[in-house]
């Protein structure tokens, strides 16, 4: 869906625009190659052996990356609210099937930019790159520091961690889906949740 409201774009340029300053002819361009896509509350947005056409910028919403193993058991790897990116970076760029679902745990809405798109993007507005490079540098770390603290604390600093560095998830992630991005058991989390309420 091409998108013509300006309200629309507000929240992604605000994002853009902590890493890169944009001249208004740079973002009338940039504007013309996003689409916009709406989801239902556990609507995929990608499914596993797909192909990730798309990066996807959460407008509004909450959507959850995750892969299910041989036992039906999720696993989650990402969770995303409004000003978040989200997509399979690794099927996005070499064009191979995805190796994990995106799903809508809200009703949600996510502005996107195929790939061709973003190529051209890079050529007629090169500092985009500098702001891709951002975003993925940004992403690499944060997964690299989750697989230290996975490590390396247990399950109550997991979630400590979790909830000081992302206060917004806490009141809108349900509970067994917290405790699948902390590789935990639900009963585990409510335990903790338990003992750090005994103690304040």
């Amino acid at each position: 869906m091409k998108l013509t409201n300006k309200d629309t774009f507000e929240l992604i340029l605000a994002n853009i625009s902590r890493h890169i300053k944009l001249e208004q002819s740079e973002i009338d361009y940039f504007i013309s190659l996003l689409k916009s896509r709406k989801l239902k509350k556990k609507q995929y947005l990608l499914q596993a052996g797909d192909i990730c056409r798309n990066e996807y910028f959460i407008n509004k919403g909450c959507l959850r990356a995750y892969s299910t193993d041989d036992e039906g058991v999720d696993h989650i790897l990402q969770l995303g609210i409004e000003g978040w990116w989200i997509g399979d970076m690794y099927s996005f760029l070499t064009g191979t099937a995805a190796n994990y679902h995106i799903d809508a745990l809200e009703d949600s809405e996510v502005l996107m930019i195929d790939k061709n798109s973003l190529e051209e993007l890079y050529k007629t507005v090169p500092k985009f790159e500098r702001f891709f490079r951002i975003i993925i540098q940004n992403a690499f770390v944060a997964t690299q520091r989750r697989v230290i603290e996975n490590l390396s604390e247990d399950a109550e600093e997991r979630y400590l961690q979790f909830i000081n560095r992302y206060p917004a998830f806490e009141q809108r992630v349900p509970q067994n889906q917290i405790a699948s991005y902390l590789g935990i058991t639900p009963e585990s989390l409510s335990r903790i949740r338990r003992q750090l309420a005994a103690k304040k």
